[in-house]
């Protein structure tokens, strides 16, 4: 979670069904939480996992086999669609 030394001064608001916020607060409750520390911990440690989901690529094994096959060739040569990415890519890291 949020350093405990941060200013926390970020708000959010939301509204949600007495049948949800019950299920929230029981969920809470039963690891020892505030409601309030269990919603910010359950949307951090989500929102974490999705942003990782995103940023990671996992190959399987005959597909890393390839993927290091190619990189190690050293006479392959680059297609049209990957020079135009690594100029997007230079252009955008500037």
């Amino acid at each position: 979670m949020a350093s405990t030394n941060a200013k926390q001064t970020a708000r959010l608001n939301f509204r949600l069904t007495p049948d949800l916020k019950q299920t929230i607060e029981e969920a809470a409750a039963e690891l020892g939480q505030t409601v309030t520390d269990f919603a910010i911990s359950t949307l951090v440690q989500t929102a974490r996992k999705v942003i990782h989901e995103r940023d990671v690529t996992i190959l399987s094994r005959r597909d890393w086999e390839i993927f290091t096959e190619l990189i190690d060739d050293s006479s392959a040569k680059p297609n049209a669609a990957l020079v135009a990415a690594a100029k997007r890519y230079k252009k955008q890291a500037r």
